[in-house]
Order: C-alpha cells, then structure tokens, then sequence
C-alpha cells in the first residue's frame, strides 16, 4: 500500500456492536507494524459521539497484537493511548481499505506530564460478564495490557518520542488538506 492511500478503521465491541469509525491515510510500515495518520480534524463517530480530533496522531497497526496504539501530537492531554483489542485484521476487499478490531475497553495512557495509568478497568469486568468475554480473550487482554503498560512506563519504541516525531512527521510530509480546518 502506498503512502497517503487512505484507511477507515472500524472498532466494535464483542458481538459485532458498533463503535469508534474513523479514516486516515496510511504512512508506511516499520518493525513495529503498519502505521496510519490521522490530521487534526479527523472526524470520529460512535453510535452516540463524534467528534473531530484536535491534533494530528498516528495509529499502530500491528500484525497479531492484542492492541491498537495511537501516539499524538503535542496539544493534547496524552501522547500515547493505547486500546486493547483482538487482533487487528486489514480488508482489502472493497474500494478503501479496512482495519477491523473488537475494543476490549482495557486502555493504556500516557498524560502529556508522562504519566501512566490503566483506564477502564471497570468497564472491563462489566464487559467481561454482559458481553461473555471468553477466558482466553481475557487473558489475551490482560497480558497485552501488562507488556504494554510496562512498555509505555519503560519509553521503549514503539511508545518513545523518536517514533513519535518519525510517524507523526511521516503524517505532515503528505500535506493533506485539514479536515474541518
């Protein structure tokens, strides 16, 4: 896929419950995985919110990973926010490609002052129970959220300011047209 083809990623909840659907453009791949920007303006929606995004971020997609990793511009109240999920899949099927993936709710964030924390751990245990979660996403989703939890305190790439400033500047060098701007 070529730099600037643009990408819907669409996120649901277990059973095929919509939520977040947002496009971006692909950037390119590293070791990490595959990497899709998102300028500021980008418009989210989920049944219930939208939103367009205040500043530019870059989205990790990477192969087999129980995790979608988004790293942000300055301006923002995090730089890194990281949502548990199964696996990404890429569709290339239709006229756009697809990333799909279940949010699993676990999310690891990093404030703009460095620090981390877990965030809806509650929301979790509700889901593990009303939505059925099996065992075994569970503990899929409970070790990514330790190994990234420990990845993103420690500043190791991908979750560090270099990889930030490549991806993000990967992102401006398109010169995209700034939606709602």
């Amino acid at each position: 896929m070529l730099p600037g083809t643009p990408v819907r990623v669409e996120m649901t909840k277990l059973g095929d419950h919509p939520h977040w659907r947002f496009t971006g453009r692909y950037l390119g791949a590293d070791e990490h995985g595959d990497w899709i920007g998102f300028p500021a303006g980008t418009h989210h929606v989920r049944p219930g919110l939208a939103f367009d995004s205040d500043v530019d971020s870059v989205t990790l997609v990477r192969a087999g990973a129980h995790h979608l990793a988004s790293l942000h511009a300055p301006g923002l109240w995090c730089d890194v926010y990281v949502d548990m999920a199964t696996p990404p899949v890429w569709d290339h099927s239709g006229d756009v490609a697809v990333v799909r993936s279940v949010d699993l709710d676990l999310d690891v964030v990093r404030r703009d002052d460095g620090t981390v924390f877990v965030d809806d751990e509650d929301e979790f245990a509700e889901h593990r129970v009303s939505l059925g979660y099996p065992a075994e996403l569970v503990a899929a989703a409970e070790r990514a959220r330790d190994e990234v939890r420990a990845a993103v305190v420690a500043g190791v790439a991908p979750y560090d300011e270099a990889t930030r400033r490549r991806w993000l500047g990967a992102l401006t060098a398109l010169d995209l047209p700034r939606p709602g701007r």
